[in-house]
């Protein structure tokens, strides 16, 4: 057997691995498809949005108060939505040590959209914790804890509503960076970020406003078009989307806002690594390759599709040299 011909069965694997996930995550969205944001409702919102900078629509306030029980941290969320489970924030804490002290580095997970499970998180959570590294595990918005009832975990975090799309995502940063400002008043003053996915996406907007000791992404969405309306994960929503007249511009016009090519890393890009996968549609190696080359950061690929284990096991191969 050739090898171009062992690189084109690898491609199809990984596609056919990929289409499944992607036909559940559209039937997911056909179930939503009667929430699209409303033309007016949006030009509104991109109106009221035109004027603001990256770091005042981001701006977090302090925690009021928190709690920590049994390894969980809660707060009230600095944005709230409609629905009441997504409005207190949790974050699994797993500790270096049972002494619990804040001054170990930090490593903060953040997941992938409707991560189906946190047991793997949770194994990088152990080897980190081996290290003298905590590790926070956030939950992000519409996810695990936080999921409405009646909705599949992390279901409303993208949807043709585009307006809740977009406060769910600012929610998530201001989230973040209230951890962040914690951790630091706690005396942690090294934090890294390990990032899949929507994950990373979140991971590459906050490199913009937070300086962290280093971050790796793993295949982050970079190109919100690409995602919501030329992607195979977007067929459902794009043709949706066109239909009630919202088209690739009018996420161009909040891109100053939610678009990471827009603004550059605090953190040295020497500490900042991208991981792609060769099969992705979703977050192309192409685009993410101009992306790296942009931020002049390290650029990693692995042969596989959007799903696949192979950019996880690099990203901890590189998780152990960066967090010496």
């Amino acid at each position: 057997m050739t090898v171009p011909k062992q690189s084109h069965l690898r491609g199809l694997q990984y596609h056919i691995m990929d289409s499944i996930m992607y036909g559940m995550m559209n039937y997911v969205q056909w179930q939503l498809r009667h929430e699209v944001s409303s033309h007016e409702a949006l030009e509104t919102y991109l109106k009221e949005c035109a004027s603001w900078d990256r770091a005042s629509y981001f701006s977090a306030p302090p925690m009021k108060t928190y709690e920590m029980d049994n390894n969980i941290l809660s707060w009230e969320s600095p944005i709230s939505s409609s629905f009441v489970e997504n409005n207190c924030v949790r974050v699994l804490f797993f500790p270096a040590s049972k002494k619990k002290s804040d001054h170990h580095p930090t490593l903060i997970i953040l997941h992938a959209l409707m991560s189906a499970s946190d047991h793997g998180y949770r194994r990088i959570a152990a080897q980190m914790n081996q290290r003298g590294w905590n590790v926070l595990f956030p939950h992000l918005p519409f996810h695990y804890s936080r999921r409405p009832r009646g909705h599949t975990n992390g279901a409303l975090t993208i949807t043709t509503d585009l307006i809740r799309n977009a406060e769910t995502v600012r929610q998530a940063i201001q989230e973040i960076r209230q951890l962040m400002l914690w951790l630091r008043m706690q005396g942690s003053e090294r934090i890294g970020i390990l990032a899949t996915s929507y994950g990373g996406w979140l991971a590459s907007l906050l490199l913009s406003l937070e300086h962290v000791d280093f971050a790796i992404l793993l295949q982050p969405i970079i190109d919100l078009n690409v995602a919501l309306f030329h992607s195979p994960l977007a067929r459902m929503m794009g043709s949706s989307l066109r239909a009630h007249g919202v088209t690739p511009a009018h996420l161009d016009r909040h891109a100053h806002l939610t678009g990471p090519a827009h603004e550059q890393p605090l953190t040295p890009s020497e500490r900042i690594v991208v991981i792609g996968g060769t099969y992705d549609c979703i977050a192309p190696p192409k685009q993410l390759q101009h992306f790296s080359s942009n931020w002049n950061v390290h650029y990693e690929e692995v042969a596989q599709g959007h799903f696949g284990y192979k950019a996880m096991k690099k990203a901890i191969l590189i998780l152990q040299e960066m967090s010496h």
